[in-house]
């Protein structure tokens, strides 16, 4: 299958298009909405994943969200077999969400019965539920939050499980604007949907297969050649949060990353412990923070004339 090469230009052009499914996705969430937080604020994010759950494409949205996706979606897989018009929820942070406001949706998208690839979007919600109004209650354990939702299918063939969405929705306050946002949500997804069998109907399904594997080829190869562009060696920096919520206790954060053969190791030993408050990072979390921090100054390093002085000041040595 893999022996079809595309040439630079329509490697180009096809990265142009999945990004584009995610930004029409995140239009029609972002549009349909009804809360402020989805509406105004946009808070959401949109992306494409081929057949394994593999993260091809993104919109330019949340970082946070967007690294730990790809977590949510393989959360997502045990659900199978899907079918066609299947939608799976989740919002637990230890399979792959963030904080328990950011509901996920992941579809897969089929064409002729083949199964294309999946999209999902995930959305911070206004309310879940938890111990006071809004989406950011100072708890001490996760239940406190609001509703944990782990994978399950809100709709199978097509069908809404209605008893699974009546028992969210009434483990939320304001249901009938939740209900709203959900449904932009379920919007989102049907137009992601549309767009991938639109795009593998027009190439075909090895090609549409052969430009998805390619595409993450390529994100690899450039990750790896900036990796090995840093001089090898080590880098540290250290932060603190002024307090958790709970005491006026600062909270460090410690990190030493290692650079090596085209690698990137990041040891956050020496950071503070679990702090009985919701400003701990789950695992996708902490990668997804990692991989937009090295985003931003790999962007920086390719651009600056001498950079390796522009990587010190950011990480410290």
């Amino acid at each position: 299958m893999l022996s079809y090469k595309p040439d630079a230009a329509e490697l180009g052009i096809a990265a142009a298009l999945f990004s584009a499914i995610a930004e029409e996705m995140g239009i029609t969430l972002g549009r349909s909405a009804h809360s402020p937080n989805i509406k105004e604020r946009r808070d959401y994010s949109c992306a494409v994943f081929d057949p394994q759950g593999r993260l091809v494409a993104q919109a330019a949205h949340i970082p946070v969200h967007l690294g730990a996706m790809p977590t949510a979606v393989e959360a997502a897989m045990p659900l199978a077999p899907f079918a066609p018009g299947d939608i799976a929820i989740l919002n637990d942070p230890y399979l792959g969400g963030t904080h328990l406001p950011d509901i996920t949706l992941v579809s897969p998208v089929f064409l002729r019965r083949t199964l294309v690839g999946f999209v999902a979007s995930r959305a911070h919600h206004a309310d879940v539920g938890g111990m006071s109004p809004g989406s950011m209650p100072i708890a001490r354990e996760l239940i406190q939050e609001g509703v944990v939702i782990p994978p399950i299918k809100l709709y199978e063939r097509g069908r809404l499980n209605g008893a699974v969405l009546d028992l969210l929705l009434r483990n939320m306050r304001a249901p009938d604007e939740r209900r709203g946002d959900l449904d932009a949500q379920i919007a989102a997804q049907r137009t992601g949907e549309a767009r991938l069998q639109e795009l593998a109907g027009r190439h075909g399904l090895r090609r549409a297969s052969v430009l998805m594997a390619r595409l993450m080829d390529y994100a690899e190869h450039m990750t790896s050649a900036a990796l090995a562009a840093i001089p090898r060696g080590e880098y540290q920096f250290e932060d603190y949060l002024d307090d958790d919520g709970m005491s006026e206790e600062p909270v460090p954060i410690r990190v030493r990353l290692t650079i090596a053969r085209g690698t990137l190791h990041c040891d956050f030993t020496g950071s503070a412990a679990e702090r009985p408050s919701s400003v701990n990072a789950v695992a996708a979390v902490t990668r997804s923070s990692v991989f937009t921090c090295c985003a931003v100054c790999w962007r920086g390093w390719w651009r600056a004339e001498k950079p390796f002085p522009q990587m010190t000041a950011v990480f410290g040595r």
